[in-house]
């Protein structure tokens, strides 16, 4: 059920779940059905060189951008974040609790490893390096989500167009 009051949705899952293209086309259904949102992929807020010692990841400046871009989006009348992006552990999650001024509900997408490397095959077509590292890093990554269990709802998104898998997503949340 859609209320007024801001809400928050992260999509999580491993590398190559397909979290970006779900995010976008989540974006796409409820602006379809007159529901000011905004989509925000978590990887292009952290996206900068070097990352500072102890945070590979550039955790802290993720959510440092994240605030500022949560508080702008809503101040201009959004009422639904969408938010693509990795979140490994409970204490993570309360961070990005604490950084939106949203309820924020955390959905997985889940995809069977062979599927993912599929997946991961076509997007570093010529770039030998970068796949081994995310096929490495799916693994280890499904791995730490699986233990971590920071998500609310789980959704299947193996073998869907990510418009399907983004109107299962909204099912799963209560947001239709």
């Amino acid at each position: 059920m859609i209320t007024s009051e801001p809400r928050a949705l992260l999509i999580t899952g491993t590398v190559g779940s397909g979290k970006t293209a779900t995010a976008d086309a989540l974006g796409g259904l409820l602006a379809d059905a007159g529901i000011p949102n905004a989509v925000v992929d978590l990887d292009w807020l952290r996206r900068s060189w070097p990352s500072p010692p102890g945070d590979p990841f550039n955790a802290a400046m993720t959510l440092r951008n994240l605030r500022d871009v949560a508080r702008n989006y809503l101040a201009a009348g959004v009422s639904r974040l969408v938010l693509a992006g990795v979140v490994e552990s409970r204490a993570e999650r309360r961070r990005y609790e604490e950084t939106l001024a949203a309820e924020l509900t955390v959905c997985r997408l889940r995809v069977a490893l062979p599927a993912v490397h599929r997946r991961l095959t076509r997007r570093h077509e010529g770039d030998e390096a970068g796949l081994r590292w995310h096929v490495e890093r799916s693994g280890e990554l499904d791995r730490i989500l699986d233990a971590a269990s920071v998500e609310d709802v789980v959704v299947e998104a193996a073998d869907r167009p990510a418009t399907a898998v983004a109107a299962a997503v909204l099912d799963a949340v209560g947001w239709r």
